[in-house]
């Protein structure tokens, strides 16, 4: 019988295998993260989170409501069909911190997301492509909210 004391030793060995392995996240990757969290725009995001300039595109589709009566819960999904897709993100723009989220996709995983969002006013909403050659898609969508979410 194994007792708490040795499944937390065993963890810790094996999350420091993992880690020298480079399996768990690194901090080369946090970076990323709280850069393309702290963007203000489109274009900054993009660029911190390893993309080029952002180009409208058909491809790229956003789904939400035209209007949202509760700024707190306003459902989004973001989706392509194209090849290469390496993530997925949702912004809003007038958030204070545009980006709300990002989803990693590889081949085992359809490009096709839907969360809720917090949002403060009425904004655009971008669903943005990062490809696996540096192109940077996104779709647009303007959403009206009656009750603020955010505070303040």
């Amino acid at each position: 019988m194994q007792t708490r004391r040795d499944v937390l030793s065993t963890s810790a060995q094996l999350a420091a295998l993992l880690a020298t392995a480079g399996l768990l996240p690194s901090v080369a990757q946090a970076a990323w993260a709280q850069a393309a969290f702290e963007a203000k725009t489109l274009a900054e995001a993009a660029k911190a989170l390893g993309g080029g300039a952002p180009v409208e595109s058909k491809d790229v589709t956003i789904t939400g409501p035209d209007i949202a009566e509760n700024g707190a819960v306003v459902p989004v999904g973001c989706s392509t069909t194209l090849p290469g897709v390496k993530r997925l993100a949702l912004m809003v723009e007038k958030n204070p911190s545009a980006l709300a989220a990002v989803f990693d996709v590889s081949d085992a995983v359809e490009a096709n997301f839907n969360t809720r969002v917090k949002m403060g006013q009425s904004s655009n909403v971008f669903a943005v492509a990062l490809m696996a050659d540096g192109r940077v898609l996104y779709a647009a969508k303007e959403i009206k909210v009656t009750l603020g979410g955010c505070g303040g």
